[in-house]
């Protein structure tokens, strides 16, 4: 038996799944944070180490096999002294040392999907099921394709490759290969009577797989989940893994950076003034009361921060970023408000600063200030066009009447 320790921590089995895993490190975390239990400050250190080695594929494989030690010298998985065969493969070009002599096996390509997640999903955690289609090798002729006696492709001669010529001018030849459609490149088959009938010869069946993919809290757009060995099944080689790229669909009121959460909120010009009080819906659903400060003025653009209200940080989710809220003010329409209104709202608001004018002075001019609006700006462009185009046309049609004049 190897190092059993860190599943002890965790208070789960040697072959705990890694949904089991995740759950005993969740459960054990709530009970012992330091937050609710400051003398475990040890004991939550323990668990969160337990569980970031567990919950790494790679970290969880080595700790298996050679335990703490193993991680210490920094074997990594099919390295070297990981195992012993493997060392012996990587110096005589076989594995399994001096008792074997198979080569190593091939490894199947990587399958990739993406899975679609709101920012609810990465502030709440969701668990979504997915479905794949694979192949996978069959299971009444354990991948063999057939029974009895195997024959040597007639096609390719064993090769797996079938070669044909192309002439490309005078001369010129080109050898083509192209993988054997008889065989499909095994280079062998079985008579058409020994055919494994639920794969018809082919080794391997198509099948549908669902998969449970963990959205853990505080996972970000763009973060992988990985899924070992769920890959397509061919004979001879081992699966790849299905990695699964969570893609963040766009909130329509919450901007994420980082663990940080931004909302933009609109104030009237009598709240930016006067106070409000507003009710802000999160991610969770709670209701946030959210309250200004007596006589506190609020400008175009302000930002206010409520403390540890934003994203959780993943793996550590007692822990959370903030909530930035910005205001913009919506000032009244022009002439809203009357000049009676206007002399009393003076009274209330900062007296302006005074501008000495020189009445007497000659070079002193009042003027008016009207709107201005797009189109009235466009049109005195077009009028100007037009007079510099009319004038240039009268030019060019008098020169030219007064030259055949002369003429």
């Amino acid at each position: 038996m190897g190092d059993t320790h860190l599943y002890n921590v965790l208070g789960v089995s040697r072959n705990a799944s890694s949904s089991e895993i995740k759950k005993a490190y969740h459960r054990m975390a709530k009970e012992y944070h330091p937050d609710k239990n400051p003398e475990s400050a040890e004991k939550f250190k323990e668990i969160r180490n337990a569980y970031d080695i567990l919950s790494n594929p790679e970290k969880k494989e080595i700790y298996d096999n050679f335990g703490m030690q193993g991680l210490a010298d920094g074997f990594s998985p099919g390295g070297p002294g990981f195992p012993f065969g493997d060392v012996l493969g990587g110096m005589f070009g076989m594995r399994g040392g001096f008792m074997g002599s198979r080569h190593r096996r091939q490894r199947g390509d990587d399958t990739t999907h993406h899975l679609r997640v709101t920012l609810e999903d990465f502030y709440n955690g969701k668990t979504a099921k997915l479905q794949l289609s694979r192949t996978v090798l069959c299971k009444a002729c354990g991948g063999a394709g057939g029974r009895g006696n195997v024959l040597t492709c007639r096609m390719c001669h064993g090769h797996g490759i079938k070669k044909t010529m192309r002439q490309l001018g005078p001369g010129m030849m080109q050898e083509i290969q192209t993988t054997c459609p008889e065989c499909r490149g095994e280079g062998e088959s079985y008579s058409d009577k020994d055919k494994c009938v639920p794969c018809m010869g082919r080794k391997v069946v198509n099948e549908d797989k669902i998969l449970e993919v963990h959205v853990d809290k505080g996972m970000r757009d763009g973060q992988k989940i990985l899924f070992r060995g769920e890959g397509d099944q061919l004979p001879d080689v081992d699966p790849g893994d299905v990695i699964i790229i969570l893609t963040q669909i766009e909130h329509k009121k919450f901007v994420r950076n980082g663990e940080d959460l931004y909302y933009k909120h609109t104030l009237g010009l009598t709240e930016a003034l006067c106070g409000f009080e507003m009710v802000l819906k999160h991610l969770d659903k709670r209701q946030l009361l959210i309250k200004s400060e007596p006589g506190e003025v609020f400008r175009p653009g302000a930002r206010k921060v409520i403390k540890e209200e934003g994203m959780p940080v993943y793996r550590n989710t007692f822990e959370r970023g903030d909530l930035i809220i910005e205001f913009n003010i919506k000032f009244p329409p022009p002439h809203f408000i009357g000049e009676p209104e206007l002399k009393e709202l003076e009274k209330l608001l900062p007296e302006p600063s005074q501008v000495s004018v020189p009445m007497d002075d000659d070079t002193v001019e009042e003027v008016t200030l009207v709107e201005m609006s797009a189109s009235r700006r466009n049109n005195r462009r077009s009028e100007a066009y037009e007079e510099d185009h009319d004038h240039f046309n009268h030019r060019g049609s008098g020169g030219a009447h007064m030259q055949c004049a002369h003429q």
